[in-house]
């Protein structure tokens, strides 16, 4: 399997490139997979707070947010995490959350609950 060598550790990757122990993550972790994804260099301070927002959500539900949720909660642009990843997937991928198989996503509407299923291609 792949991996990533950052400062103090080894981190193994599956073969799409997501972690296989989420707990490794940090934020050189981040930057590292970055960099794998030939992602512009370096990320922002707003970059790591959506992944430390999606990773606290996915622990919390196991399950992807809604992305303007998570742009609203960390108070950045409804729009935030389109303006700076074309994929959301990727953001997915750099905040070191597992590959989705069967990642659900959960609506943020209490009158309206719903759930759907993120499968990968």
């Amino acid at each position: 399997m792949p991996f990533i060598e950052c400062t103090r550790k080894k981190v193994e990757l599956d073969d799409d490139g997501f972690l296989i122990d989420m707990e490794q993550w940090d934020e050189e972790v981040a930057m590292a997979l970055a960099a794998r994804e030939k992602e512009a260099p370096g990320l922002s301070p707003e970059t790591m707070e959506i992944f430390r927002f999606m990773r606290g959500y996915y622990k919390k539900f196991h399950a992807f947010p809604i992305l303007n949720y998570v742009c609203k909660n960390i108070h950045q642009p409804r729009e935030c995490i389109r303006e700076k990843f074309l994929d959301p997937m990727k953001a997915w991928k750099l905040a070191g959350l597992p590959k989705p198989g069967a990642v659900g996503t959960e609506s943020t509407d209490a009158q309206h609950k719903f759930y759907s299923w993120l499968v990968p291609d």
